[in-house]
């Protein structure tokens, strides 16, 4: 499914304007450091999609759908299409079985990488693994 995501040349990208990834991945790292919903342990803002590993502190539905709700308001009003859907009613959660935790992690930030947005994760600004204000 990732790989579709990753090659996709149509369909919604949003995500692609600096402006509503910044708001999405600053939105992403509150529920850890202000709102301790969860302990992030690292994140992507792709053109078209999200990637996160967190140790959620409360349960999934109350971090996800706030982090959505206000996401999708930022994201439509940054757009001028108050109202609109902006993201997909399901997502894909599972836990983490031991062993898998660093390719998971890994897998995430070097997402933008193998889609051939960046040389390296630490160059991708939406990314826990960038090393710059930007995200």
């Amino acid at each position: 499914m990732d790989r579709l995501l990753d090659t996709a040349r149509s369909g919604p990208s949003a995500l692609r304007r600096p402006e509503i990834a910044r708001m999405v991945a600053a939105a992403i790292r509150a529920g850890d450091a202000e709102f301790q919903r969860y302990r992030l342990h690292a994140y992507v803002v792709m053109p078209n999609h999200v990637h996160m590993l967190a140790s959620p502190s409360v349960p999934s539905r109350s971090w996800l759908g706030p982090l959505k709700g206000f996401t999708a308001h930022e994201a439509n009003r940054i757009l001028g299409t108050a109202g609109s859907r902006f993201w997909q009613d399901e997502s894909y959660d599972h836990l983490v079985r031991d062993g898998e935790f660093e390719h998971i992690r890994r897998y995430i930030e070097w997402n933008p990488v193998k889609a051939g947005l960046a040389a390296n994760p630490e160059a991708f600004p939406w990314c826990s693994a960038a090393k710059s204000d930007a995200a």
